[in-house]
């Protein structure tokens, strides 16, 4: 089943000829960019990797290093989702703004370099999930290979294993921006104030880890495994994203759940 996908997968790419390839670094987007080398070539493959407030500075540095030993052309091209109108607001529709962004800045770039398609990341998993980037990417006809090609994320952690890449099992990813609560307005300080939590965080060895930010409430979500790690050193964890700026520093018992802050839409 895997092995028909992927050839799948690989003939979709072949129809597209040459790619741009929006990288972030994470699990989709290198294995997308493998499956483009591997069957384009490398002169016929172009990684742009957006660096902007809601990107974490430490991802950026992981997909330049990715980037380099894959042997793939990379730019790195500075936006700003603060600048977006109506991104700041942050509400329902704030991912439609920045995809919307993303690709405005990509698609001069495939003109410049003479590329044929754009294409990002989104999977098969993402269907069933509010995503309303992919609404501007079907409006500007950016494309995504790994969902056409019915690939979850699943399948793409043990191709990417079976492929050596080294994100096969890094965590899931998201833009700082998916922190905060919809309704609050996001700002730089805001943004900074969820990396350095998480950050922390991450120090303590926690693999998986979310700081959602309620006004001055940290909500800290956790794989339920790890939630003993956190108990562990709460006094430290406390003393820590207080000095960040947070009052209240809070444990969800139900765990880390992508998309968590989606559930008040549903209501």
């Amino acid at each position: 089943m895997l092995t028909e996908k992927y050839k799948k997968l690989q003939s979709i790419l072949r129809e597209m000829e040459s790619v741009v390839v929006a990288f972030s670094g994470g699990v989709d987007s290198t294995f997308l960019l493998k499956a483009a080398l591997d069957t384009l070539g490398v002169d016929h493959v172009l990684a742009v990797t957006a660096d902007s407030e809601s990107y974490p500075s430490s991802e950026l540095e992981e997909a330049k290093v990715l980037a380099e030993k894959m042997g793939v052309r990379h730019q790195v091209i500075e936006t700003s989702e603060l600048a977006i109108p109506g991104y700041a607001e942050n509400n329902k529709n704030r991912c439609y703004f920045c995809k919307s962004s993303l690709f405005d800045h990509l698609l001069p770039v495939m003109e410049e370099m003479g590329f044929q398609n754009v294409i990002y990341g989104v999977i098969a998993d993402d269907m069933n999930e509010f995503r309303p980037g992919m609404q501007a990417a079907k409006e500007k006809g950016i494309r995504g290979p790994l969902q056409e090609a019915d690939l979850f994320k699943q399948d793409i952690r043990e191709l990417s294993q079976k492929f050596d890449l080294p994100t096969w099992d890094k965590p899931s990813l998201a833009c700082l921006s998916s922190r905060i609560a919809y309704g609050e307005y996001i700002t730089k300080e805001k943004l900074t104030k969820v990396e350095k939590a998480e950050a922390y965080l991450k120090s303590l060895q926690l693999r998986q880890v979310r700081v959602r930010t309620h006004q001055e409430i940290a909500r800290i979500e956790v794989e339920p495994k790890d939630m003993k790690i956190v108990l562990e050193n709460h006094d430290s964890i406390v003393k820590e994203l207080q000095c960040y700026g947070y009052k209240y520093i809070t444990l969800d018992l139900i765990g880390y759940q992508s998309g968590s802050m989606n559930k008040v839409l549903a209501q």
